[in-house]
């Protein structure tokens, strides 16, 4: 007996989230395998409104691209991969045109994803490197555990490359937010546990 396996697209997705029964799921693709998640809890939402509040002051002065949180992006040739970061900087030269008023057909310059006590190492990479293979030039992933950030880019164009900051060191925007600077320790400032 041979067991199929379904595969999703981007618009399976897109219908799944219309329906009020998964108000509360967060809906990802990765080649075409549905990843449901739940919405995560008080130190991962006050983390992402703390490096949004950063990033969003840095583009006041700097108003290079959208900054947007857990949007759908995908890679424009491909419906069957979609990620949602929990935080997303794009060039405005990036964006698709015309907007989308559903998920970016484009991957984010600068994706962050801040892990959850059920999220393993392994997966936030992967996803990580699917970021960065599809065009994504600069992957935060927020460990609140070990109060600090993986800094992943591809080197050679395909091998990951990854840097821990921890809590005494300075993120860099790099190019992709050029001359954004942010102390690792003023991120985990808020919280107070």
């Amino acid at each position: 007996m041979i067991i199929e396996k379904q595969l999703y697209t981007i618009d399976d997705v897109w219908e799944m989230a219309q329906d009020p029964d998964n108000e509360h799921v967060f809906l990802e693709l990765i080649d075409g395998e549905l990843i449901t998640m739940t919405r995560p809890g008080r130190p991962h939402g006050l983390l992402v409104s703390n490096l949004s509040g950063y990033i969003w002051q840095y583009l006041q002065s700097n108003d290079i691209g959208e900054l947007t949180g857990e949007i759908g992006f995908h890679p424009a040739r491909n419906r069957y991969t979609l990620l949602g970061p929990d935080i997303a900087f794009i060039r405005y030269e990036h964006l698709p045109q015309p907007p989308s008023k559903k998920f970016i057909s484009a991957m984010p310059d600068l994706a962050v994803e801040v892990l959850s006590p059920s999220e393993t190492f392994s997966s936030a990479r992967r996803k990580a490197e699917i970021y960065l293979l599809n065009g994504t030039a600069l992957v935060w992933l927020v460990q609140p555990e070990r109060r600090g950030v993986e800094v992943c880019r591809l080197i050679e164009g395909t091998q990951l490359r990854i840097e821990f900051a921890g809590n005494d060191a300075t993120l860099s925007g790099e190019d992709v937010l050029p001359g954004f600077e942010l102390e690792v320790s003023k991120l985990f400032a808020v919280l107070r546990d």
